[in-house]
Order: C-alpha cells, then structure tokens, then sequence
C-alpha cells in the first residue's frame, strides 16, 4: 500500500485528488464494514482535534482578560 500523500500547505483541488486515490487504493480490498470502522475511526481523530482546538481556544480567549 502506497503512503498517506503529501499534502501542500495550500489544500488544493489536486491535493484532495491525491487523497481520494488513496483511500480508492486502500479500499480496494477492504470489506463495507471495514471500510466503515477506517472512517468512523478517522471521524474521533478528527472531532478529537477540533474539541482540543476549542478548549485551547477558550482558554487562550480567558487568560487574555
């Protein structure tokens, strides 16, 4: 399986290209359920992220006060 692809500092519709080949490659051999649970697993990684952003945010916006 080919590595996660680079990804520019920009987000471009090019970069979006290479992350939808990616996980077509992985899929690939992947069963519906499978293919579920990766997403579903990546879905917490990412609300996860977001919540520390939120509370850093928060906290940064008290202290400045």
């Amino acid at each position: 399986m080919k590595a996660m692809p680079e990804i520019s500092s920009a987000f471009t519709v090019e970069d979006i290209r290479k992350i939808r080949d990616w996980n077509s490659e992985r899929y690939a051999s992947m069963t519906r359920r499978e293919i579920a649970d990766d997403i579903n697993s990546g879905a917490r990684e990412f609300e996860a992220l977001i919540e520390h952003a939120r509370q850093s945010k928060q906290q940064s916006s008290h202290s400045a006060h």
